[in-house]
């Protein structure tokens, strides 16, 4: 079986307000860290939208491209740029094939665009994608019931618990908040 590309762990967190989204900077191939410092954090729409990508990394800049191109088209209105994407990454031949998956926060919204072109907004303001997506999920579950953090806390100790759990994830953590 040929290496897999595992590339991240993603996690944004709607909390008092605001809204905060990270990811660890590692790339790897198969058993082997290719990088350590990756950024996967952008800024978008005037710095109002922030993302995040895991998979492989081609795709996630194609999906990220094209997510970018339909803010434009939508003026930065997040859930219909991202209705907009999914439903040509459902419909695009080419684009049914990218191995990505996509978060996009602002304010008022937080949306993950899955690799099946699924549009989902979480019901709890906690979103996570990537290898080490569900361990940075449940630590910022654990910590906002049960410490008083603001959002970029919570997403920075989440995203170290995954590091700590996931191999796929390190400690090169960004943490951007709108």
């Amino acid at each position: 079986m040929a290496p897999r590309w595992h590339a991240t762990t993603i996690l944004a967190v709607q909390h008092r307000g605001g809204v905060a989204l990270g990811g660890d900077g590692q790339v790897t191939f198969g058993q082997y860290v290719l990088k350590n410092d990756a950024h996967k954090i952008r800024r978008l729409y005037n710095g109002r939208v922030l993302t995040g990508f895991a998979g492989a990394s081609a795709d996630a800049f194609a999906l990220l491209e094209r997510f970018e191109a339909k803010l434009k088209d939508f003026q930065g209105n997040v859930p219909r740029a991202a209705t907009e994407l999914a439903k040509d990454w459902r419909m695009d031949r080419s684009l049914r094939r990218l191995e990505a998956m996509l978060i996009a926060a602002d304010r008022e919204h937080l949306l993950m665009v899955s690799g099946t072109g699924d549009v989902i907004q979480p019901s709890d303001g906690i979103a996570g994608v990537g290898s080490g997506g569900p361990y940075a999920i449940a630590a910022a579950r654990a910590l906002l019931k049960h410490a008083d953090l603001s959002a970029a806390q919570v997403v920075r100790a989440a995203l170290e618990i995954a590091a700590d759990l996931c191999i796929y994830t390190n400690r090169n953590i960004d943490v951007e908040e709108l």
